[in-house]
Formats: C-alpha cells, sequence, structure tokens
C-alpha cells in the first residue's frame, strides 16, 4: 500500500515522538507499505520553522535527510494535484494539508494523519 504521511506524522516518526500512534509505526514499518512524505510537507516546516514556531522540532534540511534516509520517498507536488484542492469540500483550510489531501486523492494514496478535520474528506484517509 502507499502511505503518504501527513506533516506531523513524519515529524512525529523521524523523532521517534510518542505522539505516534502504534498503528501508525506499524503501518510506517511495515515492508508491505510503501511510505510518502510530500514536497509539500517539506515546505510546511521550511515556512513555519522560518517564522519561528515551535511545533517545527528541526529544520527542512534536517527533516529531508532524516525522511531520506529512512527510507521515504518523496512525492512532488503536480500542476494535476493542484487542481484537485479546488473542489475539495472546505472541511479544513490549511494549505499544506489541503494539498495533502489532494494527492492522496489523486494518486491514489493512503494519507495517514492525527487531524480529525483532514479525516473527514475521505474514508481512505487514516485516523490515527
Amino acid at each position: 500500500m502507499n502511505l503518504l504521511l501527513d506533516t506531523h506524522i513524519a515529524l512525529w516518526a523521524i523523532t521517534d515522538d510518542p505522539k505516534l500512534s502504534p498503528l501508525a509505526r506499524e503501518l510506517i514499518a511495515s515492508p508491505d507499505n510503501f511510505v510518502w512524505v510530500s514536497a509539500a510537507s517539506v515546505w510546511e516546516i521550511a515556512i513555519k520553522r522560518a517564522l519561528g514556531r515551535g511545533d517545527m522540532p528541526i529544520s527542512s534540511q534536517q527533516a529531508l535527510e532524516f525522511f531520506k534516509q529512512s527510507g521515504y520517498r518523496n512525492l512532488p507536488i503536480d500542476a494535476a494535484h493542484a487542481t484537485v484542492v479546488e473542489n475539495l469540500p472546505a472541511h479544513h483550510q490549511d494549505p499544506f494539508d489541503r494539498i495533502l489531501v489532494a494527492q492522496a486523492l489523486s494518486e491514489p494514496m493512503r494519507l495517514i494523519t492525527h487531524d480529525a478535520k483532514i479525516a473527514l474528506y475521505s474514508d481512505t484517509i487514516i485516523l490515527v
């Protein structure tokens, strides 16, 4: 299965944060799954880190390196992904989350998130 990690799930995974649920850990560690991180997540980390947000424990460059070392695949943002955003319901206003949903729906991939608002978009989204 192709799994796309929401930004906070990806950060929790590479920093071994106790907030990462056992289910998320199991899905990420399974050899049957391909784990993907979107360029949108790296961009989100960069922007929020530059703004001094305390919820970004590492820099975007460090995150990118950790993602590579962990064997996560990189999902670029494609123009076709951006067009899907236009038709998404207004469950969530965060543009990073909306592009992640669009990517997951259009690829298709299973998006893993801890955000209940994101899970409203589709039953294919895994809420952990």
